[in-house]
């Protein structure tokens, strides 16, 4: 029996473009599930999709209540870390760049051109400023522009690993940095004791190596026709790419819609 679903969104849940499909919606509106949105994006990319339910945002680090447009829990990074680690980053990756999201918008120092489209953010003129405004950092964001990811993230969790969580979601050089434990399966395993759900009652999706730990966790877990080698190595079960509405697809035949 299946009581939850966890759904990525980039690459999964949503087309190109960051659509959500009529007939993905009317899928999620038909399952008898609680749906439950696990992402890297922060809460204002998923508060304009009009579902509701809850959200785990920022790679778990924000739990974003979509019926009521508010955050209800968020675990930070504190500043000596986000300091050290923005230091040992320099050391060991050629032009890095680094950026913090707040919750409300993306603060990046002049290296740092990783942004996404449409991603509120502003370039200050130093990373010490950058340090000075933000009031809170929930993930950080580091860009190289001659890297690539994965190669990327493992120096990275050599240098940086016994102080945050690093991962990513297949952006060209670019990498996400959570406080440290932090991860969408901690964050979504603490939600489901809370509502007495046990992880062999949670269906999962996702495509990218930031979503191996809910695949890993999940009672059953679904890499899509268009993810990462390695999340697809992971995943017995493939669903249907992103462009496909793979994941309304599976949800069709498993609740028989």
């Amino acid at each position: 029996m299946i009581r939850l679903i966890a759904t990525d969104l980039d690459g999964t849940l949503l087309q190109p473009g960051g659509v959500l499909s009529d007939r993905t919606r009317a899928t999620l509106n038909a399952v008898d599930a609680d749906v439950v949105v696990v992402t890297a994006r922060p809460p204002r990319f998923v508060q304009d999709l009009d579902l509701t339910g809850t959200a785990i945002c920022s790679n778990g680090a924000m739990i974003y209540d979509l019926t009521n447009r508010e955050v209800t829990h968020a675990q930070t990074v504190p500043f000596d870390v986000v300091r050290k680690v923005s230091e040992a980053l320099a050391e060991v990756i050629p032009n890095v760049g680094i950026a913090v999201e707040t919750g409300l918008e993306v603060l990046c120092e002049p290296a740092f051109k990783g942004f996404r489209a449409n991603n509120p953010h502003r370039t200050l003129e130093l990373l010490d400023h950058v340090f000075e405004e933000a009031h809170q950092v929930v993930q950080m964001l580091a860009w190289a522009p001659d890297s690539e990811a994965d190669h990327m993230m493992e120096i990275a969790k050599q240098a940086v690993g016994q102080h945050v969580t690093v991962t990513h979601s297949g952006g060209l050089g670019l990498l996400e940095i959570s406080p440290p434990g932090v991860s969408k399966a901690a964050t979504l395993e603490s939600l489901c004791g809370a509502r007495g759900i046990g992880k062999h009652e949670v269906i999962a999706f996702g495509d990218m190596p930031n979503d191996l730990s809910v695949l890993g966790w999940a009672g059953t877990a679904y890499a899509m026709g268009n993810a990462h080698p390695v999340v697809k190595q992971a995943c017995s079960n493939h669903a249907p790419p992103n462009t496909e509405d793979g994941v309304a697809q599976v949800l069709e035949q498993l609740f028989r819609l």
